[in-house]
């Protein structure tokens, strides 16, 4: 790239970033969080306390919060085994789930509401 290409592309990422600074001094949003942290700089500076004081006080508890982190690995509540005695031959089927081959075959036989009733407690 030659000097004065670089210095176009330079220019004109310098015009692009000038015009997004202008349009966040324009923000209402931005200008209310700038209030916020000064008014908070001033407390802070007021009753002495530093930044890991203002955390230490909103969170008492590091890494014991009621809200779970969103890259926090969730676990699951394990599965109860179900167990089904088909009353008409006595059979015994044990599952954790509904994709049983032969849990399926019943139900296709004598209907899914049938099979249910044959849940054993």
């Amino acid at each position: 790239m030659s000097r004065l290409a670089e210095f176009r592309a330079a220019e004109k990422a310098l015009q692009e970033q000038l015009a997004q600074l202008e349009s966040l001094k324009n923000d209402a949003g931005l200008k209310k969080e700038i209030e916020f942290e000064e008014k908070l700089q001033g407390l802070m500076k007021t009753y002495g306390k530093s930044l890991r004081d203002i955390i230490a006080i909103l969170d008492p508890h590091p890494g014991k919060s009621a809200l779970p982190l969103s890259g926090a690995p969730k676990t699951r509540r394990a599965r109860v085994v179900k167990v089904y005695q088909n009353p008409h031959t006595g059979e015994l089927i044990e599952t954790k789930g509904g994709n049983h081959r032969g849990l399926k075959a019943w139900k296709e036989q004598y209907g899914a509401a049938t099979v249910d009733s044959w849940l054993r407690s």
